[in-house]
């Protein structure tokens, strides 16, 4: 009788930890990342009264004899399966699909949860804003734009650091240039200087010496301007090509040479050398500027370049042209496009370029025709790529320059900015092609942009955190760490979500998502409670009729004890 009521009272405390393990899974029905437990019963020793015996030559044997003396609870089990994922819209919030733990640090250790509500605090440290605790990162990713600190594994999200600017040093071009096609006209090249010469800040005209310019400064003579009359004098070197591609080198002397009477002193006298040194093109002044036009129309590589130096006496200075713009391109065919490029501190161009077919065998050059803002320099060998020819099927060739152009901005005039040219692939079609038809040939893209700040994160299925930028550029900032256990069932529970190893869970291998066996990351997303309402409330109702059986026991074994003591009276 005394075994009923021992076993009894087991049943009942075995039941209520059933109970109190289906109460804590309900109460954490919506818990982020909850993991549900399981409760195992296995029955106590049992009392044996009678051992078992062998069988003889007459009788056969025996059954042990036992009456087991109650349950007791063998294990809690975790269930470690995956919960449900859910779209959140806040982009720190994350979600392992898998195996896998995020790693973070509360500054004595690392502690390990699959709840990734995150956020950012106060100096921009990735944490998790109940506890304060950091999240932990993995590898290099971010170190060299200066979004992670070297030798710290915390997670940064730089909102505070801007994204410098990038230099444009690589141009890549597609599409076709026509085999076939003409225009039904030519084109007749047509250059302008950059610099519009003005007296007072109006246009000058052809009587304006060049010494009273407002572009014109210094000197030691009246008002700063050259002493013509102490023989102070500059040169303006002209350098250049003729529409045929003979090259043009020239000077041309402003003041005089020690004679009394001023030599080549006004922009007419300029104009007049220019047209002294050009064969087959005419320069003019329109407006103020220099212009110079090719006599006849189609292909055509005019090009000039003015440098003005002052004598030993001297300390004038007079503005140069950086280059002269291509208004018009001369060939057999154009085709112009643009694209903006980027200098060192970011700033912003837009570089006009036009194709300009040489001859009947499809072979083109490729030239700067102008750039917008404070360009210093643009020589005239720098802006051209010539001998651009493809192959009888079509595909890229080669060119006979090398393909790259070069320029000097002002904020920075001693430092030359060349940009390669990607024409395409020789005997491939991945760049330029020369098919028949229409041409159709575009600077696709380049590789510079302006200095930026980030505006939005997201993190993509290897934990790699991405930043887009106020320039339309993405980086990487970081790579999120992830814990792998050999047996995760092991962890040790602290609270809060938070799991510590434990002897039986083996130590963590640090990795990141979709590596080494981890699961992928989902960046927006949290990880829902896999306890399962019906579940809990069927083993509610288990454990309520397994109470109540086991209180019936003791119940009729306290009556037959109520009854013996009856009798014995």
């Amino acid at each position: 009788m005394s075994t009923a009521l021992s076993a009894g009272v087991t049943g009942l405390q075995a039941h209520q930890r059933m109970l109190d393990v289906a109460g804590n899974n309900i109460a954490n029905i919506n818990t982020t990342a909850f993991k549900s437990s399981r409760i195992n019963f296995a029955e106590l020793i049992s009392e044996t009264f009678a051992k078992a015996s062998q069988p003889t030559s007459t009788i056969g044997g025996t059954n042990p004899q036992q009456i087991g003396s109650g349950v007791g609870v063998s294990g809690v089990t975790p269930n470690m399966t995956q919960g449900n994922i859910v779209k959140t819209g806040n982009p720190l919030d994350l979600a392992i699909e898998g195996a896998g733990y995020f790693v973070l640090s509360n500054g004595q250790q690392n502690i390990y949860t699959r709840a990734g509500a995150f956020t950012t605090d106060l100096s921009n440290n990735l944490v998790d804003p109940a506890t304060g605790y950091k999240v932990q990162r993995i590898g290099s990713v971010g170190e060299s734009d200066g979004f992670q600190a070297i030798g710290n594994s915390d997670v940064l999200i730089p909102y505070n650091i801007a994204l410098p600017a990038s230099v444009t040093s690589l141009m890549s071009l597609s599409g076709n240039l026509s085999s076939d096609s003409d225009l039904a006209t030519p084109q007749i090249q047509k250059i302008a200087s950059t610099v519009t010469y003005t007296i007072s800040d109006e246009n000058a005209d052809l009587t304006i010496p060049i010494d009273e310019l407002d572009q014109f400064s210094g000197g030691s003579g009246t008002g700063g301007k050259l002493d013509l009359a102490s023989g102070e004098s500059g040169t303006i070197t002209i350098t250049g090509y003729q529409p045929d591609g003979t090259a043009i080198s020239s000077a041309f002397t402003v003041g005089t040479d020690g004679e009394a009477t001023p030599e080549c002193v006004t922009l007419g006298d300029l104009v007049d050398h220019l047209n002294t040194v050009l064969s087959d093109a005419t320069a003019s002044l329109v407006n103020g500027q220099l212009q110079i036009l090719d006599d006849s129309s189609g292909y055509s590589m005019t090009d000039i370049k003015l440098d003005y130096a002052a004598d030993g006496t001297s300390s004038s200075d007079l503005t140069d042209p950086a280059y002269f713009e291509v208004l018009v391109a001369g060939g057999t065919e154009v085709k112009n496009t643009n694209i903006n490029i980027f200098d060192s501190q970011g700033g912003e161009h837009s570089l006009n370029i036009a194709f300009v077919r040489k001859d009947s065998d499809n072979t083109w050059d490729m030239l700067i025709t102008s750039v917008s803002g404070d360009i210093h320099t643009l020589g005239v060998d720098e802006r051209r790529i010539t001998g651009i020819s493809f192959n009888a099927d079509g595909s890229f060739e080669g060119c006979s320059d090398t393909a790259a152009f070069a320029m000097t901005f002002g904020h920075d005039t001693s430092t030359i900015q060349t940009i390669d040219i990607s024409l395409g692939t020789p005997g491939e079609l991945d760049g330029l092609t020369g098919f028949s038809g229409e041409s159709t040939a575009v600077a696709k893209d380049q590789d510079g942009y302006e200095s930026g700040t980030l505006t939005s994160i997201s993190v993509n299925k290897n934990g790699v955190i991405v930043g887009s930028f106020t320039n339309n550029i993405k980086r990487d900032i970081g790579t999120i760490q992830v814990a792998l256990f050999q047996n995760a069932a092991g962890l040790e529970s602290v609270g809060g979500g938070y799991y510590i190893p434990s002897a039986n869970s083996g130590e963590p291998v640090a990795t990141q998502g979709l590596t080494g066996g981890a699961g992928s990351i989902h960046g927006g997303s949290l990880e829902k409670s896999n306890a399962d309402v019906a579940t809990e409330f069927i083993n509610l109702i288990e454990a309520q009729n397994g109470f109540q059986a086991n209180a019936r026991t003791i119940s009729v074994a306290n009556d037959i004890l109520r009854e013996l003591t009856n009798l014995i009276r």
